[in-house]
């Protein structure tokens, strides 16, 4: 708009002697004033009803979930002695902070379940994180990426979440025969396991995957520590487990998680409808309930390098079930 209404009067010129300057002013006042370019009424052009993007960025929403582009990279713990670092849960005094995690996870074996209906994704559950602006923390595995690529990409371009890595094929990084029934993933494919994820979350259109490691069930050791170290991760673990992948109602998730929650708590939940059919429904019990406790949603990149990391002397971390 600007553009053509300036460039009439530079025609006009070429006829007159008449000065450009005088006419130019005024139309380009009336052009920017069109365009919504003054500093009342809307400023920068914006609907009357932001929508989550916007509220996401301009932090009009409950919980601001921070820039959108331009954001500075996500902090992560510096490795020591050759580990990767593991994160349990921010400050417990740096205010009423909750971060909401959810694993998109499938395994290669999934694909045939997946092509029978079987529903490894949660659209029901995305859709009300959004309608409460509730920033959120997604750790996906590189097979789910690969399934559901679209929902992917809707995701990791939507600034009230942040997607981390859950490995490509949801294997289990611990020596132990206990983990879930988890098919074990050797030490000489940890690795591997990490950056065939990162790059099939990118392939599905993920632009800026944070560096975050989630174990798949939960369970480690320190070789697992050591071989994933070079990916430069951090592992991000938590403090309050949900239990949804076991539960029979939403109720037993939401009472199990109201219970636990302190300032700076990392909240483990799933986004996979067939193994955590409770999970939607238990969150829409427990965001008004934390608010109403004065807690506001943040992602997991907000708390990072606030709080503590998990001991390592732990060598398993067992019970997380993720």
């Amino acid at each position: 708009m600007i553009q053509n209404l300036a460039h009439r009067p530079v025609l006009r010129a070429r006829r007159s002697t008449a000065p450009v300057a005088p006419l130019l002013t005024p139309l380009l006042a009336l052009a920017l004033a069109a365009c919504g370019g003054s500093e009342g009424g809307g400023g920068r052009g914006e609907p009357a009803s932001p929508s989550v993007r916007e509220t996401a960025v301009h932090g009009r929403g409950p919980d601001r979930a921070g820039p959108a582009a331009g954001a500075p990279a996500a902090p992560t713990l510096p490795a020591k002695d050759g580990r990767t670092p593991v994160f349990s849960h921010g400050a417990r005094d740096g205010g009423k902070l909750v971060a909401l995690t959810f694993a998109a996870d499938m395994a290669p074996e999934h694909g045939t379940r997946a092509a029978g209906g079987e529903r490894f994704d949660n659209p029901r559950l995305v859709a009300s994180l959004r309608r409460m602006r509730v920033p959120a923390t997604i750790f996906m595995t590189g097979r789910w990426a690969d399934e559901y690529p679209d929902q992917a990409r809707s995701l990791g371009r939507d600034p009230l979440f942040e997607v981390g890595n859950h490995s490509y094929s949801h294997g289990s990084f611990s020596d132990s025969t206990s983990c879930r029934g988890l098919r074990p993933v050797s030490p000489d494919a940890m690795r591997a396991e990490v950056d065939r994820a990162f790059a099939a979350i990118r392939r599905a259109g993920v632009p800026d995957p944070v560096p975050y490691f989630r174990f798949p069930g939960g369970c480690f050791d320190d070789r697992a520590l050591r071989a994933v170290a070079p990916a430069g991760v951090t592992a991000v673990q938590g403090d309050v487990v949900s239990g949804d992948a076991s539960a029979d109602t939403a109720d037993e998730v939401a009472e199990r998680v109201l219970a636990r929650v302190k300032p700076g708590s990392v909240v483990v939940m799933h986004a996979t409808l067939s193994r955590a059919p409770a999970t939607d429904a238990a969150v829409r019990r427990i965001v008004p309930e934390l608010r109403a406790r004065g807690y506001r949603f943040v992602r997991v990149s907000e708390l990072v390098g606030t709080g503590r990391e998990q001991d390592r002397d732990q060598g398993e971390d067992r019970g997380q079930g993720h």
